[in-house]
């Protein structure tokens, strides 16, 4: 059974009788389909035999939460949190600290990489559990019986699973592991700064020049802005296709410009004028002292050599590859941008002395 929590005063009371519990189990229920954040729904907490199905769309009710949130002496138990996380920030302007990701922690004892909540569940518990609600209205008002079971169930689990992988990562040593990806995790969804270089992940752009490659990070940036802005998903503000296409050929003018948006069905309609200035205005000495992504620059001998070292890696230590390192990351390696931030800690002093002699003298 789960209890029905609408009034911030109801929640702080129950809170309160679970004082002393150092484990929390946690999880929301967000939609995003509309809106550049996500929009919280739902919060779900649990102690073994306890949980609260809390209303965040009651006034008052993201302060009553917050106090929990932070607690230093309370453990958060989620499973793969990093889109809760950002749902928690933008609904409660908290973060979950400490954190303990279920599904980061079954990666790290090898139970597998990214596993599905349902199905760590049956591995560890043997309980099958619905899916049913996966693409459910979580706004609604008043919540379906069976929107409040699965709802439940995402809980209801939790200190079971825990209690397993804790054990496993106790056996390892990779507690420090674990805390360090959630540190991560955590420092990410408190960051709301725009990516700097937003072009580098658009492979579509790989046969750009250099100028071209500039406007199309100018063209991002202002999307990124205006997604913000506006509170709506950055393919509303422009899709990638149309982006590619201005910063490769600029129209001429306001009439080709308009030309070209209005052959393109989801070309930007209020916002023509400002994306206009953004696609024409001359690139400055800042505007091109960018890092380029290259068109098959590397060679790919050399990805392979260090995709074959990390897998040896990851093979000795029992990690999925995935887990340890990805190949934008030996990408940037190679193009001598340095370590990513995302290597940074136990993953580069596990990849350093095999990736070291692999990596071009600067």
């Amino acid at each position: 059974m789960s209890l029905w929590i609408d009034t911030p005063q109801a929640l702080s009371e129950r809170l309160e009788r679970w004082s002393g519990q150092p484990l929390v189990a946690l999880d929301t229920e967000f939609i995003r389909e509309r809106t550049y954040y996500p929009q919280l729904a739902l919060v779900q907490l649990a102690i073994p035999g306890d949980i609260l199905l809390v209303d965040p769309l009651v006034p008052g009710m993201d302060a009553a939460l917050r106090p929990l949130l932070v607690d230093p002496t309370v453990t958060k138990l989620m499973h793969s949190a990093s889109e809760d996380l950002q749902a928690l920030q933008r609904g409660c302007a908290a973060l979950p600290a400490p954190l303990f990701d279920t599904q980061v922690a079954a990666a790290l004892v090898g139970l597998g990489a990214g596993l599905g909540y349902q199905k760590l569940v049956e591995q560890v518990t043997g309980i099958t559990l619905a899916k049913g609600e996966t693409r459910s209205d979580w706004l609604r008002r008043p919540l379906s019986e069976s929107q409040r079971e699965y709802a439940a169930d995402d809980v209801r689990h939790l200190h079971a699973v825990h209690a397993l992988l804790d054990a496993k990562l106790f056996e390892l040593g990779r507690h420090a592991w674990l805390n360090a990806d959630a540190e991560r995790a955590l420092a990410n969804a408190a960051d709301e700064s725009d990516e700097p270089w937003p072009h580098l992940s658009l492979r579509s752009a790989q046969g750009l020049d250099a100028e071209a490659q500039a406007r199309l990070c100018r063209i991002l940036r202002w999307r990124d802005q205006e997604a913000r802005r506006s509170d709506k998903p950055k393919s509303w503000i422009i899709d990638n296709e149309l982006a590619v296409a201005l910063a490769r050929r600029p129209p001429a003018d306001q009439g080709d410009f308009n030309a070209v948006l209005d052959r393109h069905p989801k070309a930007p309609r209020k916002s023509r004028g400002a994306l206009y200035d953004v696609v024409n205005a001359p690139l400055s000495e800042a505007d091109l002292a960018l890092p380029l992504l290259k068109a098959d620059s590397l060679d790919k001998q050399k990805v392979r050599a260090m995709q074959d070292a990390v897998a040896a890696v990851a093979q000795s230590q029992g990690l999925p590859e995935g887990l340890l390192c990805a190949r934008r990351h030996l990408e940037a390696l190679l193009e001598g941008r340095g370590w990513p931030p995302a290597l940074a800690g136990w993953r580069r002093e596990l990849l350093e002395p095999a990736l070291a002699p692999l990596i071009p003298a600067a």
